[in-house]
């Protein structure tokens, strides 16, 4: 190997053993601080959806493609609806989970395990009725008997349900528990209605067949149930015409409108605008999901929830209104900023990585760089001690010289002294200290030859 070669890796050696301690401390501290913050999430998440064909499975799926993209596995929980995925949550079985505002029976207050990931869209109150019922109802109300044997009766609000047969959703959904706070809103009696729970798809069947009178949804209108009933003859869709009222004492409903004409152009479905009443659907989620999830999931709802649509302008949702529960902080940044700076031209990990981590890093280096001026020090010694500890050895053999007076026996452990200090190997930048030890040794063998 060449000379240069050598002292060059020689002088690295000294450099990285005087530096190691100071190393060993960065790299304990860089894994101390990512154990603490566990910047990277679990790559399988569990999102509870709803019944098949729903719009809650629509978007879970599409919720799923999109995370698919950065490596994070969404597994589809079905459920029964809003109420089954708030129990799932409440039970950690899912990580999140559509909830309808409005679906919980208790103060949500105590739900402290669970936030919000903010509204995702409105899922209005579809109430379809058969006009067959209408047309029973208005006969049966005094001062309507011209308009009970015409075909333009309708239902308007929900006291006229009185004595229908009604379905409400199966107990797993949010819709019993929103309907019961509807009619006692109303002043209704449970009893005064033919309530039955019915999953959707028998309860469509049934009601088509005429075995009930009216049939309660609460869903996107993306639902292929509710854009088939739309346009079904003999099937009408209750106008709530006190919709801002119900807006106004619940904080969970919103005045929609369903344009005229919005459903079938050509056809003029509706033949007028419907006044609706809807629960904004949040995305919840387990305040021990990880971060980075939360980020993925209000990025990937800005894409699925952000375009226009029957009741919404482009871009109006997500956002960060009528949540019944706190918003997590990374899913209010990621809805109002989009994706962060880096996430545009890094891969997620990498991106990811940095962001949770750089604030850490940036204490961690504060603190080594003041540490790191004892690193030259360090060195200095090291490569200087070779040479510095024969001086012990060269000093006792002087004066045990100026004692006893010049032997031949200290003159050969003098010789012996300069025979290893010759082996001694150090960076060109320390020769002349080497040169300054042998210097040295000539001087005390003069002296011993004197003597």
């Amino acid at each position: 190997m060449p000379k240069t070669i050598r002292y060059t890796l020689l002088s690295l050696r000294d450099l990285a053993v005087s530096a190691g301690p100071f190393v060993v401390l960065a790299a304990t501290l860089l894994v101390l601080a990512y154990w603490w913050l566990d910047p990277n999430p679990p790559k399988r998440v569990t999102l509870a959806t709803g019944p098949a064909q729903s719009a809650y499975e629509e978007f879970g799926k599409r919720y799923a493609r999109i995370l698919a993209k950065d490596g994070i596995t969404v597994e589809l929980l079905p459920s029964e609806g809003s109420a089954a995925n708030l129990q799932l949550l409440r039970e950690g079985k899912a990580d999140l989970g559509f909830v309808q505002g409005g679906t919980s029976a208790t103060d949500v207050d105590t739900d402290e395990e669970l936030e919000s990931l903010g509204s995702l869209f409105l899922e209005p109150v579809w109430l379809f009725y058969r006009e067959e019922a209408a047309r029973k109802v208005a006969a049966a109300t005094p001062g309507n008997s011209s308009q009970g044997a015409g075909a333009g009766a309708v239902l308007a609000s929900l006291t006229q349900l009185q004595g229908l047969r009604v379905n409400v959703g199966t107990p797993g959904s949010g819709v019993p528990n929103l309907m019961n706070k509807l009619l006692e809103i109303n002043r209704i009696e449970p009893g005064a209605l033919k309530i039955s729970q019915l999953e959707q798809t028998p309860a469509t069947v049934a009601f088509l067949q005429g075995e009930l009178d009216a049939i309660v949804f609460a869903s996107a209108p993306e639902s292929l149930m509710v854009q088939m009933l739309l346009q079904t003859p003999g099937v009408k869709l209750m106008d709530f015409a006190q919709s801002e009222a119900y807006s106004r004492r619940f904080a969970f409903l919103s005045p929609a409108v369903l344009p005229r004409g919005v459903v079938d152009l050509a056809g003029n479905i509706p033949p007028q605008d419907v006044r609706l009443v809807a629960p904004t659907t949040t995305l919840l989620t387990r305040t021990s999901t990880h971060p980075a999830l939360l980020q993925l999931f209000a990025l990937a709802g800005n894409e699925i929830h952000g375009s226009a649509g029957w009741f919404k302008r482009a871009r109006e949702y997500p956002n960060v209104k009528n949540n019944e529960r706190p918003v997590a902080k990374e899913a209010e940044r990621s809805i109002q900023a989009g994706a962060p700076l880096l996430q545009r031209y890094l891969p997620f990990w990498v991106a990811n990585l940095v962001e949770r981590m750089w604030l850490v890093m940036g204490i961690i280096i504060a603190v080594l760089l003041p540490l790191s001026r004892i690193v030259p020090p360090l060195y200095e010694f090291r490569v200087r001690s070779r040479i510095f500890r024969w001086y012990g050895q060269l000093r006792n053999i002087e004066m045990r010289a100026e004692e006893t007076g010049g032997t031949q026996e200290l003159l050969e452990e003098l010789n012996q002294l300069e025979s290893r200090a010759e082996k001694i190997s150090v960076p060109l930048s320390y020769a002349d200290e080497l040169y300054a030890l042998r210097n040295n040794i000539q001087l005390v063998r003069l002296k011993l030859q004197k003597l």
